[in-house]
């Protein structure tokens, strides 16, 4: 191969500019695709939006997918927050619901079952001990 041939050929990216503007439109596309999945999330999430309403939304995402996001995040992204942080409060209820059912009640409640369980004979004695000194620390 010849230097000339070498010289000519510069591949799929010509220069750093190339590589600059192919980044670039991937970051935008992948922004895209972010704004898209979270607008047709909110879509499903808003209860207060009906139907036909939902189905014209999705008509012109499809039809005019930039400019659809574009136009429902400026007109609805107060909602759209509000929708977001909402679930994000009840996510976060059940889940520290669910850690106080799982984690147990006070100490002298583990205190007052560990003894249920002394007098029934499911545990001895060292063992209540146990219980009691861990409910306690």
């Amino acid at each position: 191969m010849r230097y000339l041939d070498a010289v000519e050929y510069q591949g799929f990216w010509g220069s750093i500019w190339d590589l600059i503007w192919w980044f670039l439109l991937a970051f935008v596309f992948v922004s895209y695709l972010f704004a898209l999945f979270a607008v047709v999330a909110d879509l499903f999430r808003d209860h207060k939006l009906n139907g036909w309403a939902k189905a014209l939304w999705f008509i012109f995402l499809i039809l005019f997918p930039i400019l659809s996001v574009l136009i429902y995040l400026i007109a609805r992204g107060k909602g759209m927050a509000e929708r977001s942080a909402a679930q994000a409060r009840d996510l976060r209820s059940a889940q520290d619901d669910y850690i106080r059912s799982v984690a147990g009640g006070s100490p002298s409640e583990e205190i007052a079952k560990a003894k249920s369980l002394l007098d029934s004979g499911a545990i001895n004695q060292a063992e209540f001990d146990h219980i009691k000194s861990r409910a306690l620390s």
